[in-house]
């Protein structure tokens, strides 16, 4: 059933409400068999997560020989164009890649998210920034960021599962590219003890995430040692352990006895402590959630583990009304709080996935109220330079014509202004040309600055 929202805009938006069942079904065929070179894979092997690792899909050709006819020539010759622009390298798991819809990969939502085509991209906001959230500017040790006065951010290995072509940490994560030269890769545990010892000496510290890459590329004995390490320093009261494995790697909560094993460790050590272990994945959209996924937050759940979801706003993946509204009840059925949606970080590679302030303004408000509010999730800024997570709609001055954004951070870097950019190629043909110029851009940008101080 269909209704009608007035905007801001002035615009009546079409939300189709998700049917009463429809966040309730989840696929459970065996899909995979459809791909030819999964055609022959039993449910048990698919369902294990070494052979889920092992099987990943690396290189172009591999995605070739698994599909064999279904991937056209131009299609085909398209990714290995994207691979010499993209700044990150293919990892997918066949339990992702089968997902994908083979008839039509080009608009396929995830797709879009894994395997980027030479003909999406498009060129760079001229103030984009390969670490456009100032993370190594506000690191005091290497591997950790520290920016909110009771939180950090811990960054113990630079491998995930499946990279993210959307990725904020393209700069770091997964290995270099012919576009990207990077210094880091997987784990140095040299460097895990100097911020074991920093965070012991910032008494305010509460709070760590445990991001990178990916949690679930840690071994069980190397997620013990970083949880207990975190544990056992006194002032730390919760830990959030970030892995999008649960959305693209669902087995590993399955099959990987000794990894869930060390996980639920972690958890009841932090009970009996009085202290939260938790678990922050990353679903993108529901074209990512089958029974695997319903599958491994039961198991969370039945540990008692406390799982919240974080999703980055993409166009063409999650960027409607219908989409999103059905994600946030999907989410919610299978036990996972939606905790933020993020207005996407002007990364390289990254301008086709960009929206403007106004749509994530205008989605959040679409999507509050079609179901209980603590299971809505908060819309997002995460300021270039640094500022930190803003509420979406918080901005100080808006020049929607010209997608300039200004704002504040009073709690994080106060007396300092922020700005941020809608993607040059969703405005207007007059603002476009503006934004060629670069005194003209300039101009802009000063000007709108001026507004707010």
């Amino acid at each position: 059933m269909a209704t009608s929202v007035h905007t801001t805009s002035g615009k009546n938006t079409k939300i189709l409400a998700p049917t009463m069942e429809q966040h309730r079904h989840f696929k459970s065929d065996e899909f995979w068999r459809a791909i030819p070179g999964y055609a022959d894979v039993s449910r048990e092997e698919f369902a294990d997560a070494r052979w889920q690792l092992k099987h990943s899909i690396r290189k172009v050709d591999q995605a070739q020989k698994v599909l064999g006819a279904r991937l056209s020539k131009e299609t085909y010759d398209d990714m290995i164009q994207g691979q010499h622009i993209t700044p990150m390298n293919i990892r997918i798991t066949p339990y992702i890649f089968a997902l994908i819809n083979w008839d039509d990969p080009v608009n396929d939502p995830l797709r879009k998210q894994f395997l980027p085509l030479g003909s999406q991209f498009l060129p760079d906001h001229p103030y984009y920034a390969e670490d456009s959230l100032a993370e190594d500017e506000d690191s005091p040790v290497e591997e950790l960021t520290h920016r909110y006065h009771d939180k950090v951010l811990f960054l113990p290995t630079t491998l995930c599962p499946v990279y993210c072509s959307y990725c904020t940490r393209s700069r770091l994560i997964g290995g270099s590219t012919e576009s990207v030269e990077k210094e880091t890769y997987g784990v140095n545990k040299k460097k895990w003890e100097a911020v074991f010892e920093y965070i012991k000496t910032q008494p305010q510290v509460e709070d760590v995430v445990l991001s990178g890459g990916d949690a679930t590329m840690l071994t069980p004995a190397q997620l013990t040692e970083v949880g207990e390490s975190l544990l056992n320093i006194p002032n730390i009261r919760r830990i959030r352990i970030a892995t999008k494995g649960v959305a693209i790697y669902p087995q590993k909560f399955l099959t990987d006895d000794a990894w869930f094993a060390a996980l639920m460790g972690l958890h009841k050590m932090g009970r009996d402590m009085g202290k939260q272990v938790v678990v922050h994945t990353h679903f993108s959209c529901t074209h990512e959630i089958t029974d695997w996924s319903k599958q491994a937050c039961d198991r969370l759940f039945d540990a008692g583990i406390i799982v919240r979801n974080q999703a980055v706003l993409q166009a063409g993946v999650n960027n409607s009304v219908e989409e999103m509204v059905l994600l946030t009840r999907k989410l919610a059925f299978m036990n996972v709080q939606p905790y933020y949606v993020y207005m996407h970080d002007m990364v390289p590679g990254c301008e086709h996935f960009r929206t403007t302030i106004r749509e994530g303004v205008e989605l959040e408000k679409a999507v509050r109220g079609t179901t209980a509010g603590f299971n809505t999730p908060t819309f997002v800024c995460d300021l270039p330079g640094g500022g930190g997570k803003r509420h979406v709609a918080s901005y100080e001055y808006y020049d929607e014509e010209n997608g300039i954004s200004v704002w504040s951070a009073p709690n994080v870097k106060p007396g300092k202004l922020f700005t941020y950019f809608d993607p040059i190629h969703k405005l207007s043909k007059d603002a476009q040309a503006r934004w060629m110029d670069e005194k003209t851009r300039q101009a802009m940008v000063d000007e709108a600055i001026k507004k707010v101080e």
